[in-house]
């Protein structure tokens, strides 16, 4: 075992250094942080004193690499691996783990708020600009924290409970810090049952398609239905589509999922009257993959499918991922005679300006300032800008979550002509929605025949 403080610089000849070091930062290397961890908890054994445990993931490092080249990654990874060694605590110890990761025992951390509050101070020195010569470049880091003797009394087990704090980290987006728990333990647990069940259910075709009706808010008429998932597992019950869309995404097979969908919706959808679309919503990996107008348009050819029919729904948030690619995809899609419309429109993170540059055909307003428009003026104002604003970029606009006929008439009062919510139907089965559609044909031919009989 070797002291802490072992040069970095002692010459390369030198075993020790080979085998403990990390050759491009000149920090620790696993094997000598599991030597580290060892020692400490040797120390502690007899009388089980906590300490913590971190790993350290920079975000988003591999386009560092794609976009300018090895040489650059490598001196980041310098400059990150210099400003962790600068500001750890008294104790503190620091290694290389792999590519871009880095882990780190704090001898003087005993509990989760510890934890959190280096995590803090070592996610600001992380996302300070790096110099690259010619020019900055900003990162940002996710952490996940274990504590000895909580989370595991073993090497393996506390870079185990680390890493799982990590994966958290990581799904909930960039730059979060995670400290390990038994109930983050047992909600990824949940998640990966949930996922082996989807798959499951995927390959045997138990994901169904529902519609929910967006209508003429004037005269009730149905304008075309928004497809919508519905899954019940045999075990598990009804699992929430917020929950199954976005495991689908992170552990990557939503482009199985969304084919089936599609070609579900889409079967369903040619029986209609062919004046209603179809909307069915993209996710965010889908929306930077260059192949998905080629695949959207096979589902459609063999489906034998309108595209003209088919209105794809993006979010704000997954345009940003990637403007450029996404913008491109957009496009691509349009280009085919697929319309799109850009979902939950107030609560993203895109600028006016970037709305101008996007071919949208309509713009969807988020429910959650269509809930507020009776009671609260500042939605009231939001939502009579954004429809002027589109109406002056010549886009649709349909309102979402309508569930009062206050708020429908508050809507039409603003200018705003199409909805959906549960004032109008909650999401039902292909056959439903159906006789919905017949309901409606009915409806219209009585009124026709009253008309012509009263004349």
């Amino acid at each position: 075992m070797y002291p802490d403080d072992y040069p970095a610089q002692t010459g390369a000849d030198d075993p020790k250094v080979n085998t403990f070091t990390d050759p491009l930062t000149g920090l620790g290397n696993r094997r000598r942080l599991m030597d580290r961890v060892r020692k400490l908890a040797t120390e502690r054994a007899d009388d089980p004193a906590p300490f913590s445990i971190g790993i350290v993931n920079i975000d988003g490092f591999k386009p560092i690499n794609d976009l300018f080249g090895h040489a650059a990654g490598d001196e980041i990874l310098c400059q990150v691996a210099h400003r962790l060694r600068a500001c750890l605590p008294d104790g503190g110890f620091v290694a290389r783990i792999d590519s871009d990761e880095f882990a780190f025992v704090l001898p003087l951390v005993f509990e989760k708020r510890g934890a959190e509050k280096i995590g803090r101070m070592f996610k600001d020195v992380l996302s300070a600009p790096y110099d690259l010569g010619d020019r900055n470049v900003r990162l940002s880091a996710s952490f996940g924290f274990a504590v000895y003797p909580f989370a595991g009394e073993q090497f393996a087990e506390l870079m185990k409970s680390a890493d799982t704090a990590l994966y958290r980290s990581k799904r909930r987006g960039r730059g979060q810090i995670t400290v390990y728990s038994e109930e983050i333990a047992e909600e990824m647990r949940r998640g990966t049952e949930v996922e082996q069940a989807l798959r499951r259910a995927i390959i045997a075709d138990e994901v169904a398609v529902h519609f929910q009706p967006i209508v003429n808010l004037l005269d009730g008429s149905i304008q075309g239905f928004e497809a919508l998932a519905r899954w019940t597992d045999r075990e598990l019950g009804s699992v929430s589509p917020g929950l199954f869309i976005p495991l689908a995404e992170e552990r990557g097979f939503i482009d199985s999922l969304t084919e089936t969908l599609l070609k579900k919706a889409a079967e369903t959808a040619k029986h209609w009257p062919s004046h209603m679309f179809l909307s069915f919503n993209l996710s965010s990996a889908q929306l930077i993959d260059p192949a998905i107008a080629f695949n959207v348009i096979n589902i459609l050819n063999s489906v034998g499918f309108d595209p003209r029919r088919l209105e794809l729904e993006i979010t704000e948030t997954a345009m940003m991922t990637d403007p450029e690619t996404a913008q491109k995809v957009v496009e691509e899609l349009r280009s085919i005679g697929i319309g799109i419309s850009l979902d939950d429109f107030g609560t993203g993170q895109s600028s006016l300006g970037r709305l101008r540059d996007f071919a949208f055909d309509k713009v969807k307003i988020d429910r959650s300032f269509i809930s507020e428009i009776t009671r609260d003026k500042p939605s009231e104002h939001i939502v009579r800008a954004i429809l002027a604003m589109c109406e002056g970029l010549e886009l649709k606009v349909i309102a979402e979550g309508i569930e009062t006929p206050a708020q429908a008439a508050k809507l039409i009062e603003l200018g705003c002509r199409i909805g959906q919510g549960y004032l109008f139907g909650k999401a039902v089965d292909p056959e439903a929605a159906m006789a919905l559609i017949h309901a409606e044909e009915e409806s219209r031919i009585r009124n026709s025949t009253v008309y012509a009989l009263r004349g």
